[in-house]
């Protein structure tokens, strides 16, 4: 473990969103759920486009905090990075309705997509940098995003 800078330890607090990442059980599942409150908060806002713009920002500020935290911290995609789970639950949640249901159901799929990892997102984890870090995340949630709105569509009144 390497000294701590000023820049290194913004990266951490960046990648581990807040220092959520530190939470001594289920870091992942941790940090999406620390995702929900910023969704709700960025879809009070009323723009679709406001969602999509804070997952570009916050995957390219959490490869770039991923990897500074790897370095910091000494090890390969370190549990307490959970941006990348903050920004698979938002993928998630995009365009979808903001009921709790959906929420609900939205958590339970990324988790699930995050866990096992189907096919690209298991060689997307392998992209050098932070980028791994997150790119597999984004995957599992635009799996989880389609099954939910699948599901929307399928049964309209199922997740109402």
């Amino acid at each position: 473990m390497t000294t701590p800078t000023l820049h290194s330890r913004l990266a951490v607090a960046l990648a581990s969103f807040g220092y959520v990442g530190f939470a001594p059980v289920a870091p992942g599942t941790v940090g999406s759920a620390a995702a929900i409150p910023l969704f709700l908060l960025l879809r009070a806002a009323g723009s679709a486009w406001l969602e999509l713009a804070a997952c570009a920002v916050l995957i390219g500020a959490g490869a770039w905090s991923a990897r500074l935290t790897e370095q910091a911290l000494g090890v390969e995609d370190p549990g307490p990075v959970v941006v990348d789970e903050v920004v698979g639950m938002l993928v998630s949640l995009l365009w979808l309705p903001g009921t709790w249901p959906v929420i609900a159901a939205a958590f339970i799929a990324f988790r699930v997509f995050d866990i096992v990892k189907p096919w690209p997102a298991d060689r997307l984890e392998h992209l050098p940098g932070g980028w791994g870090v997150m790119a597999d995340d984004v995957m599992a949630g635009v799996y989880a995003n389609l099954a939910i709105q699948v599901v929307v569509w399928a049964r309209p009144g199922l997740l109402a």
